[in-house]
This record gives structure tokens, C-alpha cells and sequence, in this order.
């Protein structure tokens, strides 16, 4: 490593059994009118009530945005930005997986800097003004949005995944509670988890990674490969959910400071053209995409190989690069991942789109951190192996 590196996170984080307590306190320190950003699901298991019963405790006053679905779009912001100004909030809480917090990052923004969303894509537009001050509490152990300056919203027009990244998009607050991932199913713990274990090896693996990104997402990789399947067979395990509360946030904070690579520039496009919600569509990529990178990332892979697999750690590096992937190909293979195919996404359609979404994911950025860095039609080759992808691990291969 030469010269500097610049590390970012929210001040504070609140993490651990019921840290949710501390949301009235850091509210009344910033506003006194707060906007509350969700979706419905949260609303039908308690957490929108649980978090308006805690200002109400606090005497703030409270309007809620329960619209947001899976997959944020600039519709969604539009809708929330709308009542927030109406309101003249002055604070926003999300609440909710990374759909919740990244919408609420957007509204945050343009809420004090005006325009459109899409208008901050790429530096285009200047952020001058302080946003809206913003506390993230996440309900899944995925995204790491709570401790990230990226937002990832869909733009309606142009069905385009947009990736944009700022230090004003990252949250004031963070409250990590894992006795909020306790009533997240088990598909979604998948699809979640799997995310976050993109996000640590993506980071570890980018040309921009530095030393603290690295310990972070080494130690994000060991625990979700050591409590990631136990939190889907029993998501009543508060040990493995606070496990992967703490590896996703980790995860968070490596990739928001390291960036992400190939894997999350490929996945954008599946999810804005085919509505593939994000942790699913990392995951039919993660295991072919780091086959792809592997030749000039063996050193990388092997270090994470030795994480995993401890007891493997004689294997020259090669091997252990293969037992990395082998051992991801075999955690997709336990969560039901599925590949493009098994989704349902039509292969007529696919074909037709196979090019506009190389060329997305390409524009996102992500891909030239990749250690090693794709054509266009390395890419185009990826989404067509992708699509039927098989997740059995071969018996002729290093397993253990």
C-alpha cells in the first residue's frame, strides 16, 4: 500500500440485542418531525409500530411512507419526497432491508439539493447542501445499506439499475438490531446473506481495496460462511442472526470504502430488466463470476480458501482458490439458490436484452475494479453461462 486511504462510516453505530431502544434518543438530537420510510411487510410484523411507538414516547411526531417494495425506483422517491416537503420533516428513519434505506438515502438527498435522483448518477449534479439527517435500521442481514454512501435506485424510464455513490448518502445513524432479522424467512435470509457475502469477497478482491476493508471483509466472509445456513434452518437462532447482523455490516463498510467488482455490475441489470430482487441476482452470478476472475485472483481466493477451510490451509494456492469456489458453489446449493433459468426468466426475452445489460453493467463502473477486468463480450459469454448455471459441486473436484 502507498500514500493514504480515506475510511468512511456513520457516527455512531448502534449494534446488539435491542439497540433499536436508542432510536427516540437520536431522533430528538437532530428534529422534532420525522418522516418514517418502509414498506408494508414491516408494517403487517410490527416494526413500523414498534419504531412510531418509540417517538411517541419521545414526543416527535411522526408521518409514514410505506410504499417502498423490493426494488426502490425513482417512482418511490418521487412519492416520498413529495410528503416529506409537505411536511417539512425534518428527520427520516428507515426502517427496513436495503430497499427501505436506500430509497430513504435518495430522499434525503434530493430533498435539501432538488432535481431528480438520476440527476446525482455518475458526479453529474453537485450535493451543496447537508442532507436531510437520516438514522438506518435494517431488518435484514444483507445489504449493509445502514453503514454505505451508495443508493441504488431504478429508473422507470430507461429500465436502468442506478448506482450512485456519494459521501452525503451516507446515513447519520445506524441501529443494527439482529432481534429484527428474527421474522425475516428463510428465502430471504438466503438472498440477503448471500448479498452480503458478495459484497465482503467483492471488496477484498477489488483493485481498491485497503487494509481495513480487507480485516472487515475477511472477517464477514468466516462468519456468514460459519452462521449463514444456520440462520435459515432456524431463524429463531439469535446467536447466528446477530452473527450475520454484524458480517453484513462489516460487509457494508468494506465495500462503501473498497468498492464492489464484476458480480454486483452484472447483477443491477438482471434486477431493474427482470425484477430478480438484488441478494438472488448476486447470487446466480457469485460463483461463475469468481471461476471467471480466478487466474488473477488465486492469491486472493486462497487467503479466503484458508478463512473457510483452516484445516486445508497445506493446499498450494490453486487449490485453495478451487475450494473457495466450491465451498460458495455448495452454500448456494444449501440456501436453494436458484440459477436464471429455475427463476423463470423467459430465454427468448433474455436474449433479446443480453447486450443492453452487458453494456449496463459495464456503464455502472463496477466491473473495472474486478481483478480481472471484462470486454464487453466476456460478459455477454458470463450472462449466457450464468443463465443455466449448475451449482453441484463436481465429486472430482476439492471439496472439503
Amino acid at each position: 500500500m502507498t500514500g493514504f486511504s480515506e475510511f468512511r462510516m456513520p457516527n455512531p453505530v448502534f449494534y446488539g440485542q435491542n439497540s433499536l431502544t436508542q432510536l427516540g434518543e437520536q431522533v430528538v438530537a437532530y428534529g422534532k418531525k420525522v418522516l418514517l420510510i418502509s414498506d408494508r411487510i414491516m408494517e403487517k410484523i410490527g416494526h413500523v409500530k414498534k419504531c412510531e411507538k418509540i417517538l411517541e414516547d419521545y414526543d416527535v411526531s411522526c408521518v409514514s411512507y410505506l410504499d417502498v417494495n423490493t426494488e426502490p425506483t425513482d417512482l418511490h422517491i418521487n412519492e416520498a419526497l413529495h410528503l416529506c416537503l409537505t411536511e417539512q420533516c425534518d428527520v427520516i428513519v428507515a426502517v427496513g432491508g436495503g430497499s427501505c434505506i436506500d430509497a430513504a438515502k435518495a430522499v434525503a438527498v434530493v430533498a435539501t439539493n432538488g432535481g431528480y435522483i438520476g440527476d446525482y448518477m455518475g458526479g453529474n449534479s453537485t450535493i451543496k447542501e447537508h442532507p436531510i439527517p437520516l438514522i438506518a435500521i435494517p431488518t435484514t442481514a444483507g445489504t449493509g445499506s445502514e453503514v454505505t454512501n451508495v443508493t441504488v435506485i431504478t429508473n422507470t424510464t430507461e429500465d436502468i439499475k442506478m448506482m450512485i455513490k456519494h459521501p452525503a448518502f451516507l446515513p447519520n445513524v445506524a441501529i443494527v438490531d439482529p432481534v429484527l432479522t428474527i421474522s425475516t424467512p428463510p428465502p430471504v435470509t438466503a438472498a440477503t446473506g448471500i448479498d452480503a457475502l458478495c459484497h465482503a469477497i467483492e471488496a477484498y478482491i477489488s483493485r481498491l481495496s485497503q487494509p481495513l476493508t480487507e480485516d472487515l471483509a475477511l472477517s464477514a466472509i468466516e462468519a456468514i460462511m460459519n452462521h449463514l445456513r444456520v440462520a435459515y434452518k432456524d431463524g429463531e437462532d439469535l446467536n447466528a442472526r446477530q452473527k450475520m447482523a454484524i458480517a453484513s455490516m462489516q460487509a457494508g463498510l468494506a465495500f462503501t470504502n473498497a468498492s464492489v467488482t464484476l458480480v454486483h455490475g452484472m447483477s443491477r441489470p438482471i434486477g431493474a430488466l427482470f425484477h430478480v430482487p438484488h441478494g438472488i441476482s448476486n447470487a446466480m452470478l457469485l460463483p461463475a463470476v469468481l471461476e471467471f476472475t480466478k487466474e488473477s485472483a488465486i492469491d486472493a481466493l486462497a487467503t479466503i480458501g484458508r478463512i473457510i477451510s483452516p484445516e486445508l490451509k497445506a493446499l498450494t494456492n490453486e487449490e485453495l482458490a478451487d475450494v473457495t469456489i466450491n465451498k460458495i458453489k455448495q452454500l448456494c446449493c444449501d440456501l436453494n439458490i436458484p440459477n436464471m433459468k429455475t427463476w423463470g426468466i423467459d430465454a427468448h426475452k433474455f436474449q433479446q436484452v443480453v447486450h443492453k445489460m452487458a453494456t449496463d453493467a459495464l456503464a455502472s463502473g463496477s466491473p473495472a475494479n474486478n481483478p480481472k477486468v471484462p470486454s464487453h463480450q466476456e460478459i455477454v459469454d458470463l450472462y449466457y453461462y450464468c443463465y443455466d448455471y449448475d451449482f453441484l459441486v463436481s465429486k472430482n473436484t476439492i471439496q472439503s
